[in-house]
Protein backbone atom coordinates (compact mmCIF):
# COMPACT_ATOMS: atom_id res chain seq x y z
CA UNK A 1 0.00 0.00 0.00
CA UNK A 2 1.53 3.34 -1.05
CA UNK A 3 0.15 5.35 1.92
CA UNK A 4 0.31 4.68 5.65
CA UNK A 5 -2.62 7.00 6.35
CA UNK A 6 -4.07 10.32 5.15
CA UNK A 7 -1.33 12.37 6.81
CA UNK A 8 1.32 10.35 5.01
CA UNK A 9 -0.57 10.87 1.76
CA UNK A 10 -0.63 14.61 2.44
CA UNK A 11 3.11 14.73 3.00
CA UNK A 12 3.70 12.89 -0.27
CA UNK A 13 1.36 15.25 -2.10
CA UNK A 14 3.16 18.26 -0.62
CA UNK A 15 6.37 17.01 -2.22
CA UNK A 16 4.62 16.55 -5.57
CA UNK A 17 3.18 20.09 -5.32
CA UNK A 18 6.44 21.78 -4.29
CA UNK A 19 6.40 24.13 -7.30
CA UNK A 20 3.38 25.91 -5.80
CA UNK A 21 4.83 26.56 -2.34
CA UNK A 22 6.09 30.04 -3.21
CA UNK A 23 2.93 31.03 -5.13
CA UNK A 24 0.83 31.78 -2.02
CA UNK A 25 -1.72 29.04 -2.75
CA UNK A 26 -5.03 28.52 -0.98
CA UNK A 27 -5.71 24.92 0.06
CA UNK A 28 -9.32 23.72 -0.19
CA UNK A 29 -10.26 20.35 1.30
CA UNK A 30 -13.24 18.11 0.65
CA UNK A 31 -14.50 16.97 4.06
CA UNK A 32 -14.18 14.75 5.75
CA UNK A 33 -11.44 12.53 4.31
CA UNK A 34 -9.65 15.27 2.42
CA UNK A 35 -9.11 17.46 5.49
CA UNK A 36 -6.18 15.61 7.13
CA UNK A 37 -4.54 15.26 3.71
CA UNK A 38 -4.94 18.97 2.98
CA UNK A 39 -3.77 20.02 6.44
CA UNK A 40 -0.33 18.50 5.82
CA UNK A 41 0.01 20.53 2.62
CA UNK A 42 -1.25 23.74 4.24
CA UNK A 43 1.24 23.29 7.08
CA UNK A 44 4.13 22.57 4.71
CA UNK A 45 3.33 25.59 2.53
CA UNK A 46 2.26 28.00 5.28
CA UNK A 47 -0.99 28.32 3.34
CA UNK A 48 -4.57 29.02 4.43
CA UNK A 49 -6.90 26.02 4.71
CA UNK A 50 -10.59 26.14 3.85
CA UNK A 51 -13.31 23.68 2.81
CA UNK A 52 -15.36 22.86 -0.27
CA UNK A 53 -18.65 21.57 1.11
CA UNK A 54 -19.72 18.93 -1.39
CA UNK A 55 -21.85 15.81 -0.99
CA UNK A 56 -22.26 12.72 -3.09
CA UNK A 57 -25.80 11.95 -4.26
CA UNK A 58 -25.85 8.17 -3.86
CA UNK A 59 -28.08 5.60 -5.48
CA UNK A 60 -30.74 4.71 -2.86
CA UNK A 61 -30.06 0.97 -2.84
CA UNK A 62 -26.27 1.43 -3.16
CA UNK A 63 -25.37 4.71 -1.42
CA UNK A 64 -21.64 4.44 -2.20
CA UNK A 65 -22.42 4.54 -5.93
CA UNK A 66 -22.62 8.20 -6.96
CA UNK A 67 -25.37 9.23 -9.33
CA UNK A 68 -24.34 12.83 -8.82
CA UNK A 69 -23.03 15.39 -6.38
CA UNK A 70 -24.03 18.77 -5.00
CA UNK A 71 -21.97 21.75 -3.79
CA UNK A 72 -23.44 24.60 -1.82
CA UNK A 73 -23.08 28.26 -2.69
CA UNK A 74 -25.23 31.19 -3.73
CA UNK A 75 -27.10 28.59 -5.79
CA UNK A 76 -26.44 24.90 -5.31
CA UNK A 77 -24.34 23.40 -8.10
CA UNK A 78 -25.43 19.88 -9.06
CA UNK A 79 -23.48 17.39 -11.17
CA UNK A 80 -25.39 14.37 -12.50
CA UNK A 81 -23.96 10.99 -13.55
CA UNK A 82 -26.55 10.28 -16.23
CA UNK A 83 -25.25 6.78 -16.96
CA UNK A 84 -25.67 5.76 -13.32
CA UNK A 85 -29.08 7.45 -13.03
CA UNK A 86 -30.37 5.56 -16.06
CA UNK A 87 -28.83 2.25 -15.01
CA UNK A 88 -30.44 2.54 -11.56
CA UNK A 89 -33.79 3.67 -12.94
CA UNK A 90 -33.92 6.83 -10.81
CA UNK A 91 -36.62 9.39 -11.62
CA UNK A 92 -36.28 13.16 -11.24
CA UNK A 93 -38.37 13.35 -8.07
CA UNK A 94 -36.30 10.70 -6.33
CA UNK A 95 -33.04 12.32 -7.45
CA UNK A 96 -34.19 15.73 -6.17
CA UNK A 97 -35.29 14.30 -2.83
CA UNK A 98 -31.86 12.77 -2.22
CA UNK A 99 -30.20 15.97 -3.44
CA UNK A 100 -32.20 17.99 -0.90
CA UNK A 101 -31.22 15.61 1.88
CA UNK A 102 -27.54 16.05 1.01
CA UNK A 103 -27.95 19.85 0.91
CA UNK A 104 -29.31 19.64 4.46
CA UNK A 105 -26.22 17.65 5.46
CA UNK A 106 -24.01 20.31 3.86
CA UNK A 107 -25.74 22.95 5.97
CA UNK A 108 -25.19 20.85 9.09
CA UNK A 109 -21.51 20.52 8.26
CA UNK A 110 -21.18 24.23 7.55
CA UNK A 111 -22.45 25.05 11.02
CA UNK A 112 -20.43 22.27 12.69
CA UNK A 113 -17.12 22.83 10.91
CA UNK A 114 -17.07 26.52 10.06
CA UNK A 115 -19.46 28.38 12.36
CA UNK A 116 -18.19 31.95 12.32
CA UNK A 117 -14.82 31.04 10.78
CA UNK A 118 -13.68 33.51 8.13
CA UNK A 119 -13.75 32.16 4.58
CA UNK A 120 -10.78 32.62 2.26
CA UNK A 121 -11.21 34.85 -0.79
CA UNK A 122 -9.73 32.77 -3.61
CA UNK A 123 -10.31 35.19 -6.47
CA UNK A 124 -7.08 35.69 -8.40
CA UNK A 125 -5.21 33.14 -6.28
CA UNK A 126 -3.67 29.75 -7.01
CA UNK A 127 -6.10 27.23 -5.50
CA UNK A 128 -5.32 23.59 -4.76
CA UNK A 129 -8.34 21.34 -4.19
CA UNK A 130 -7.55 18.26 -2.10
CA UNK A 131 -9.31 14.97 -1.38
CA UNK A 132 -8.07 11.60 -0.11
CA UNK A 133 -8.81 9.94 -3.47
CA UNK A 134 -11.27 9.74 -6.34
CA UNK A 135 -13.78 6.98 -7.03
CA UNK A 136 -16.43 7.89 -9.61
CA UNK A 137 -15.32 11.53 -9.67
CA UNK A 138 -18.78 13.07 -9.23
CA UNK A 139 -17.99 14.90 -6.00
CA UNK A 140 -14.59 16.01 -7.26
CA UNK A 141 -16.06 17.35 -10.49
CA UNK A 142 -18.71 19.29 -8.59
CA UNK A 143 -16.10 20.74 -6.23
CA UNK A 144 -13.90 21.86 -9.12
CA UNK A 145 -16.77 23.51 -10.99
CA UNK A 146 -17.91 25.37 -7.88
CA UNK A 147 -14.34 26.49 -7.18
CA UNK A 148 -13.84 27.63 -10.79
CA UNK A 149 -16.92 29.84 -10.43
CA UNK A 150 -15.06 31.75 -7.68
CA UNK A 151 -12.46 32.90 -10.25
CA UNK A 152 -9.11 31.48 -9.08
CA UNK A 153 -6.02 32.43 -11.06
CA UNK A 154 -5.09 28.75 -11.39
CA UNK A 155 -7.07 25.70 -10.30
CA UNK A 156 -5.12 22.60 -9.30
CA UNK A 157 -6.56 19.26 -8.23
CA UNK A 158 -4.32 17.11 -6.04
CA UNK A 159 -5.30 13.63 -4.84
CA UNK A 160 -3.12 10.76 -3.63
CA UNK A 161 -4.82 8.06 -5.70
CA UNK A 162 -7.46 7.75 -8.42
CA UNK A 163 -8.62 5.64 -11.35
CA UNK A 164 -6.76 6.57 -14.54
CA UNK A 165 -10.05 7.07 -16.38
CA UNK A 166 -11.39 9.50 -13.74
CA UNK A 167 -8.22 11.58 -13.90
CA UNK A 168 -8.69 12.08 -17.63
CA UNK A 169 -12.12 13.62 -16.94
CA UNK A 170 -10.70 15.82 -14.16
CA UNK A 171 -8.18 17.36 -16.55
CA UNK A 172 -11.13 18.94 -18.34
CA UNK A 173 -12.10 20.73 -15.11
CA UNK A 174 -8.75 21.74 -13.57
CA UNK A 175 -5.72 23.54 -14.98
CA UNK A 176 -3.50 20.82 -13.55
CA UNK A 177 -4.07 17.44 -11.92
CA UNK A 178 -1.48 15.97 -9.53
CA UNK A 179 -1.93 12.33 -8.53
CA UNK A 180 1.05 10.15 -7.50
CA UNK A 181 -0.91 6.88 -7.79
CA UNK A 182 -3.27 6.25 -10.73
CA UNK A 183 -4.50 2.73 -11.48
CA UNK A 184 -6.80 0.82 -13.81
CA UNK A 185 -8.52 -1.35 -12.69
CA UNK A 186 -8.89 0.60 -9.48
CA UNK A 187 -11.02 -1.02 -6.78
CA UNK A 188 -11.66 1.14 -3.70
CA UNK A 189 -9.70 4.11 -2.35
CA UNK A 190 -9.13 2.38 0.99
CA UNK A 191 -7.14 -0.40 -0.70
CA UNK A 192 -4.26 2.06 -1.14
CA UNK A 193 -4.04 3.02 2.56
CA UNK A 194 -2.80 0.96 5.47
CA UNK A 195 -5.04 3.02 7.79
CA UNK A 196 -8.22 4.35 6.15
CA UNK A 197 -10.44 4.71 9.19
CA UNK A 198 -13.30 7.18 8.92
CA UNK A 199 -12.53 10.81 9.76
CA UNK A 200 -14.88 12.17 12.42
CA UNK A 201 -16.50 15.59 12.71
CA UNK A 202 -14.41 16.21 15.82
CA UNK A 203 -11.19 15.52 13.89
CA UNK A 204 -12.20 17.96 11.16
CA UNK A 205 -12.98 20.65 13.74
CA UNK A 206 -9.69 20.07 15.56
CA UNK A 207 -7.69 20.36 12.33
CA UNK A 208 -9.46 23.56 11.31
CA UNK A 209 -8.93 25.03 14.79
CA UNK A 210 -5.17 24.76 14.41
CA UNK A 211 -5.11 25.79 10.72
CA UNK A 212 -5.93 29.49 10.30
CA UNK A 213 -8.30 30.39 7.46
CA UNK A 214 -6.29 33.46 6.51
CA UNK A 215 -2.52 33.84 6.49
CA UNK A 216 -0.48 36.78 5.22
CA UNK A 217 -0.12 36.82 1.45
CA UNK A 218 3.35 37.75 0.12
CA UNK A 219 3.36 41.06 -1.71
CA UNK A 220 4.76 39.41 -4.87
CA UNK A 221 1.72 37.14 -5.08
CA UNK A 222 -0.89 39.88 -4.69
Amino acid sequence: MPFLDRRDAGRQLATALAQYKDQAPVILALPRGGVPVAAEIADAFGAPLDLVLVRKIGVPFQPELAMGAVVDGGAALVVRNEDVIQMAGIGDNEFQAIRDRELAEIERRRERYLGGRARVDISGRVVIVIDDGIATGATTRAALRATRARHPKRLVLAVPVAPTESLAAMREEADEVVCPESHEPFGAIGLYYHDFRQVSDDEVCAILARSPAAKPQPAAAR
